[in-house]
């Protein structure tokens, strides 16, 4: 049986319950506005995104409940935040965050985001151009102090700038993920990374065209980025992102730390495989902060989507002025990424949006560039992505967002 947990509410007064159960019973079709609407309309969203589906979905998978679409994939755990009118509107977890404890998922516990941890970290790049250390299009090797950068002869007439890093079109390339370590190895330094060090389990990382000519992404570049970012505010990355961008945020359970601390894997959830099992060890380290090593949760990562939607409208500044943002949410010209997102059209919207993928967990975060609605899903398991990618497809049709929309037709109508 696949448990869950899920934050809870209280109805205060008989009368509310009546009433809150009434406007359950009915499908919200007859009931007036009250105190309870949000609480009403959390309860009828969740239960229709759990329940069985009438639109089926291309796989079909629309037949299952969450609970059996877990089971079917052998994913354990999974925890979801839903975000509305610019708040997150609710979070929810299910199933089992370590299937050798049994711990049960909460809205509390803390996933690798994986490449979530890009955006996250661009944002901070973003940051430090608003402070003046560098610009986006300065040559990478005027702010890196530590490493070098060998650009051949692909850079001669363009550099490699922090735009074309946190874009993946720099004309590295790596060609690799990062597969992380397991908490017993050594640990290379981001230095040991780029060079291909035999500390390191990737290669080095290389110039194979000129920048600004094709996409290609490179989770390679970012650990540049991330080494040039450290280096120009003279800080470690772990400790200036906690401060710049997840405390700005109020992203209280949130942190580049590697490997993961005592407290905070308290409520950590475990990697699994593709059958939900066990791999061993809890989860894989990741030195590769920038790229792969962020831990947090669906609530934390909604906090940061949001920022950028309302930073966008010049409603907040936590972290980035309303300009600076835009560099989030406006490709740069070459494949679809501007800094740190991938930047879509789904239907008659356009999205803001990244993966994550690392050993054991899957991820997605996925946001409207001005209507304010959004997700976050973050699993625990090496087939999430098909669990969450038909959590979206439900989440998008309970709330009709315009990803499902049709163009309007050109007319006259009275």
């Amino acid at each position: 049986m696949v448990g869950y947990a899920m934050k809870d509410f209280r109805v205060i007064g008989r009368l509310g319950r009546l009433s809150l159960l009434a406007c359950i019973g009915l499908g919200l079709l007859l009931c007036p506005e009250t105190r309870l609407e949000a609480q009403v309309s959390v309860i009828s969203a969740q239960a229709l995104m759990e329940q069985t589906q009438a639109e089926l979905g291309e796989d079909e998978l629309g037949r299952l409940t969450i609970s059996e679409l877990m089971q079917e994939f052998g994913v354990p755990g999974v925890s979801v935040a839903v975000i509305r009118d610019f708040k997150v509107h609710w979070a929810k977890a299910y199933g089992v965050a370590d299937v050798e404890t049994s711990q049960l998922v909460n809205t509390e516990t803390m996933f690798q985001a994986a490449s979530i941890s890009k955006p996250v970290a661009a944002m901070g790049v973003l940051r430090a151009v608003q402070d003046g250390l560098f610009s986006l299009d300065d040559d990478i090797n005027d702010i890196l102090q530590s490493w070098t950068l060998d650009g051949k002869e692909f850079t001669r007439t363009r550099p490699v700038t922090p735009r074309t890093l946190t874009s993946h079109t720099s004309g590295l390339g790596d060609g690799f993920g990062f597969p992380g370590y397991d908490p017993k190895q050594a640990l290379p330094t981001t230095v040991q990374i780029l060079d291909g060090d035999e500390l390191s389990n990737v290669g080095d990382v290389f110039m194979e065209r000129e920048p600004m000519t094709f996409y290609e992404y490179s989770g390679g570049g970012v650990t540049v980025m991330e080494l040039a970012l450290s280096d120009a505010y003279r800080r470690p990355f772990v400790n200036l992102m906690q401060g710049k961008v997840l405390d700005a945020l109020g992203m209280t359970r949130s942190s580049y730390v590697q490997p993961i601390s005592l407290e905070h894997d308290k409520n950590a959830a475990r990697g699994h495989d593709s059958d939900g099992k066990s791999r061993g060890p809890k989860w894989h380290v990741y030195p590769e902060h920038a790229a792969a090593g962020l831990w947090t949760t669906p609530t934390d990562l909604a906090r940061f989507m949001i920022e950028v939607q309302l930073s966008a409208r010049g409603q907040s500044n936590r972290v980035l002025s309303q300009s600076m943002v835009q560099e989030m949410l406006n490709p740069v010209g070459v494949g679809p990424y501007a800094v740190g997102f991938s930047v879509n059209k789904y239907g008659e919207g356009w999205y803001f949006e990244h993966g994550g993928s690392n050993w054991g967990f899957r991820a997605l975060v996925l946001a409207h560039k001005v209507k304010g609605y959004g997700l976050v899903i973050m699993t625990n398991a090496d087939q999430g992505s098909t669990v969450l990618q038909e959590i979206r497809r439900r989440i998008q049709r309970v709330y009709k967002w315009d990803s499902l929309a049709s163009a309007v037709e050109r007319g006259y109508r009275r």
